[in-house]
């Protein structure tokens, strides 16, 4: 089975993409299964299964969802590869630009969108620097001027990256983008020992804890404080 993971800040069009590009997939015969992890809720498995997808969801409440991420991937790859899927989507919650939900030696898709900000690419992190493919969405609503700047931007942080433009919602250039989700040569049978890319944001303080209280004296733990003496 091929694993795919893909990520990006909220609302830029993940599983629209994926879908679009799941469709391409399933009618050259492909058999295609997700998974979406989020926080508190999402209809995106309902999305999914309009298109015929088969899916599975994972709410991590009150965890970080891609620390819940790495704790079930596994799983979910096992999952996939009982259903005798040829590839599996992973979608990750869309949530801050710091968090690297990507795995050495499986492919790893970055979406971002045109509305974003032209200095988005600079505030992303490893989800972006480490992506292997970065989609970039709603390039339909801004200037070709805006759409090559943006991407610029994309390519000054990831140079290494195939970067490509997608309509989310009339599957325009969703063809390519299929042809580079699924290769027949790739078979992974299972995660297990498996590394990934870059580390997760590192906190265990006495906010992670449950902690609701203001102040230094009910601090601890990995606290990083603000250096008030530097000058902007």
């Amino acid at each position: 089975m091929n694993l795919v993971t893909i990520s990006g800040p909220p609302s830029s069009g993940k599983t629209a993409v994926t879908i679009k590009a799941a469709e391409n997939l399933m009618k050259r015969g492909v058999k295609v299964g997700a998974v979406k992890f989020d926080c508190l809720h999402t209809d995106d498995d309902l999305a999914y299964e309009k298109a015929g997808i088969p899916v599975k969801k994972g709410l991590s409440g009150s965890l970080c969802p891609d620390h819940y991420f790495v704790s079930n991937i596994e799983a979910v790859t096992d999952w996939g590869i009982k259903e005798g899927f040829d590839l599996l989507v992973s979608e990750s919650a869309g949530l801050c630009n710091r968090c690297s939900p990507y795995i050495k030696e499986i492919k790893a898709v970055c979406v971002i969108d045109n509305l974003s900000g032209i200095n988005t690419p600079k505030k992303i992190g490893p989800m972006l620097r480490m992506a292997d493919i970065v989609v970039i969405t709603k390039g339909d609503i801004v200037s070709q001027a805006e759409r090559e700047v943006f991407a610029a931007g994309v390519y000054a942080v990831n140079p290494g990256a195939i970067i490509m433009h997608i309509n989310g919602l009339t599957g325009q250039g969703a063809y390519e983008f299929s042809t580079l989700l699924y290769d027949e040569k790739i078979k992974i049978d299972t995660l297990k020992g498996r590394k990934l890319r870059f580390s997760m944001p590192s906190a265990l303080c006495s906010y992670c804890l449950g902690e609701t209280r203001i102040g230094e004296s009910y601090q601890m733990g990995n606290v990083r404080k603000i250096n008030l003496d530097e000058k902007a």
